[in-house]
């Protein structure tokens, strides 16, 4: 839908202004054999790989994959077995459609900038260049490439060959980049398309169906935080002995130092039994203890 596209453009605009400061503020190239390649291939691939994993962590549907109730495949038979994989490929696409857009953008723009690939590639530039050292050796001849992407290592005589190979090299750069785009921009395009042509509904019916879904995990969410929070008022309540926000409060409760204890330290998800679970420590000790104690009258007169 359309927060799809929006969500989608947002990434890729904050991809682009975060590669232009990255590249400004730590880029640097070696200039040297051997680390040229290196140094441009992790500023290439690192960060597109830790977009793509951070792109993976924030969709709520990888986690409804991963922490899918397990047993529902259990008793999957043979004969709904095929559908349970479709489902599960089709929604290992979305996650993998929706988390590739920071980590291509990554790429598409630093190819198109060509100062990364310049860097890793330079030394490899099949070029043959004659002039103050003709007879220099293969080895000598790396070495002396590798120092084109820093013009205050080449000497002088060499600059206009300098100037040649990295126009090649951003040449060859920008075109796999704008190639990348091209590819990405023509694939999601024909996803759509056949998405549309094996879809069983209609256009109409697709976007009520898309709508429902929005409006259903919008108002699941706004139950969600209501159910909790006045479910935890219940148990603050014993704790304490009023709920808070309450204006005519007529006693406090005075918790003693074992229960100040109990709901202290680390709590960890417990399960109770096969149907429940313990949220936290106050919870667990809102469910085992009675709300016995010491309680304070509140004068209600300044």
């Amino acid at each position: 839908g359309k927060e799809v596209i929006i969500a989608n453009a947002i990434i890729a605009i904050l991809t682009i202004g975060g590669q232009q400061l990255f590249s400004f503020f730590t880029f640097s190239c070696p200039c040297h054999v051997g680390q040229n390649l290196i140094y441009g291939l992790a500023f290439l691939g690192v960060p597109a790989l830790i977009l793509l994993i951070v792109g993976y962590a924030l969709n709520n549907q990888t986690w409804r994959l991963v922490m899918g109730k397990r047993s529902h495949f259990g008793r999957v038979t043979s004969s709904n077995w095929l559908l349970k994989c479709k489902l599960v490929c089709l929604v290992l696409c979305s996650i993998t459609g929706r988390a590739l857009v920071a980590p291509v953008t990554w790429l598409a723009v630093t190819l198109i900038n060509g100062s990364y690939y310049i860097c890793a590639v330079s030394e490899y530039v099949p070029v043959y260049y004659y002039g103050a050292a003709p007879n220099i050796t293969a080895s000598e001849r790396r070495r002396i490439l590798a120092t084109f992407p820093c013009g205050q290592l080449v000497p002088p005589e060499l600059s206009r060959a300098r100037d040649e190979v990295i126009l090649l090299l951003r040449y060859q750069s920008q075109v796999a980049g704008w190639l990348l785009i091209a590819v990405v921009v023509i694939t999601v395009f024909l996803s759509y398309c056949l998405a549309s042509c094996f879809s069983p509904l209609s256009f109409l019916h697709f976007r009520y169906w898309s709508s429902y879904v929005d409006n259903e995990q919008e108002l699941f969410n706004e139950a969600t935080d209501q159910h909790s929070r006045l479910y935890a008022m219940q148990n603050v309540r014993k704790f304490f002995g009023f709920i808070p926000g309450s204006e005519n409060v007529k006693e406090i409760r005075i918790p003693s130092l074992k229960e100040w204890q109990a709901i202290s330290g680390l709590a960890f998800l417990k399960r109770v039994d096969e149907e429940h679970y313990d949220y936290s420590l106050l919870h667990d000790w809102a469910l085992k203890e009675r709300a016995s104690g010491k309680y304070l009258r509140i004068d209600e007169d300044p």
